[in-house]
């Protein structure tokens, strides 16, 4: 791996729209190699939303990769199963559905998916917290809406803010989310997969105290990660903020329109989540009325029905979400922002060497970096957008050709969750980079 150093100081002047975790990890690594960075972000500070993000052994990989401040951020703020016994657990798989009276508030087990982290949960803002403690002072500039970029007869890119500012970089690299302008500015606003769509799916989103989840539900349910599959619903459950409280998701799934495209979050109220729930099983009922009276219902989009033909266009790529927004059915959509931070940073610090050295023209070897990246990550990721719709359907026993079948369900989920969780992130940085020597050779 590229050695943290400053031989890519000044040879390139990088723009990063969005600083969720897709752009900050970037930047973080960027900074790490010396390659001047600047972020852009719309909102008025950092700020995730959502809860509970899971990481796997992918993605603690790419942290180490790009920084290692960036790995030690995420593991002061993790939080693991709080069982012994559960160490290697990702999620226990269980019956949410039917319920047996004589089983008290034990659903009827199913199976275990293990890797060899087990289940590591952050709070988003909290890990965003620890990744802005690593940014210096003026690389991160707030309430910057990006309109339109365009090339100036010097070669820099001009970018346009919806305030009036302007400013000029070499690249400029669209961490902005799955709403992301730049993935516009690429493909085009007609383009069908310039915007997301609306997966008939949607989700109520809490935190229970865990003191008050283990008296209704038991300790190993209310400390542990747990998977609970029913028919056109699901709800995951896993401890954040230490053990202290229990993360909890509740998918639904209708063939109804979501009121209100602009927004993917609107306000419901717990009365709602517990009618949806109202003929499942004890625990999954106890669940829904532990919640707080208010809530967000939040709908789940992804890029799945129009995946993007491109990641780039000249001197403008996407990244995280951007390029392959996902749902959150497998869990990896935040880790596999950081395989992308990590993959293009050791890119844009090999370009960066040449460039130093004279070797090459700067704008020319930014185009062959960025269509070095996409040929490394394109397959991968859009696999993931794909999988992970499938298995939103897989937990709720609705996916065509397996329906409510529990061992293929298992076979297919054990399979998927493989090709994710065991890669050398290291690896495919190296030959990423080695596609990137030959295309400027």
């Amino acid at each position: 791996m590229t050695s943290p150093s400053n031989e890519g100081k000044q040879a390139f002047d990088i723009a990063i729209i969005g600083g969720g975790i897709a752009g900050i990890t970037l930047a973080i690594a960027l900074i790490n190699r010396g390659i001047k960075v600047n972020i852009y972000e719309q909102a008025h500070a950092f700020g995730e939303i959502g809860a509970g993000v899971a990481f796997s052994p992918n993605a603690t990989q790419a942290m180490e990769v790009c920084a290692d401040g960036i790995y030690q951020g995420f593991e002061k703020v993790a939080t693991k199963n709080q069982w012994e016994s559960k160490e290697k657990v990702w999620f226990d798989v269980v019956d949410g559905y039917h319920h047996d009276k004589s089983m008290g508030n034990q659903e009827k087990f199913l199976f275990q998916l293990t890797n060899e982290l087990g289940q590591n949960a952050v709070h988003r803002a909290h890990f965003l917290d620890e990744m802005v403690k690593l940014v210096p002072e003026g690389v991160s500039h707030f309430s910057k809406h990006l309109d339109v970029v365009t090339e100036e007869e010097g070669g820099k890119l001009r970018m346009k803010f919806h305030d009036g500012s302007e400013v000029v970089a070499d690249a400029v690299i669209g961490c902005d989310g799955i709403k992301s302008r730049v993935r516009q500015l690429i493909l085009g606003e007609d383009d069908p997969a310039s915007q997301p769509q609306y997966t008939h799916k949607y989700a109520y989103r809490g935190l229970i105290p865990v003191k008050r989840a283990t008296e209704a539900l038991g300790e190993e349910n209310a400390v542990n990660a747990k998977l609970h599959m029913g028919p056109n619903k699901h709800i995951l459950t896993f401890p954040v903020n230490k053990g202290e409280t229990m993360n909890v998701v509740a998918f639904c799934t209708n063939s109804d329109p979501w009121p209100d495209s602009r927004h993917l979050t609107m306000p419901s109220k717990k009365s709602t989540a517990i009618k949806e729930f109202e003929d499942w099983g004890h625990n999954c009922v106890e669940i829904m009325n532990l919640l707080e009276d208010d809530l967000d219902c939040w709908a789940i989009f992804d890029t799945a029905d129009h995946p993007l033909r491109t990641y780039y266009k000249g001197r403008l790529v996407l990244s995280g979400d951007a390029a392959h927004a996902t749902t959150p059915h497998h869990g990896a959509g935040a880790g596999f922002c950081i395989e992308d931070s990590a993959v293009m940073a050791e890119l844009l610090a090999y370009a960066a060497a040449k460039v130093n050295g004279g070797k090459v023209s700067k704008n020319k070897v930014l185009e062959a970096t960025f269509a070095a990246f996409e040929a490394a990550r394109k397959e991968r990721t859009q696999w993931l957008v794909q999988s992970s719709r499938l298995n939103g359907d897989l937990y709720e026993w609705r996916a065509e050709g397996y329906g409510s079948d529990i061992e293929k369900i298992e076979k297919e989920l054990r399979e998927s969750n493989e090709i994710i969780w065991n890669v050398d992130v290291r690896q495919m940085a190296r030959e990423a980079v080695e596609d990137l020597e030959k295309r400027i050779a």
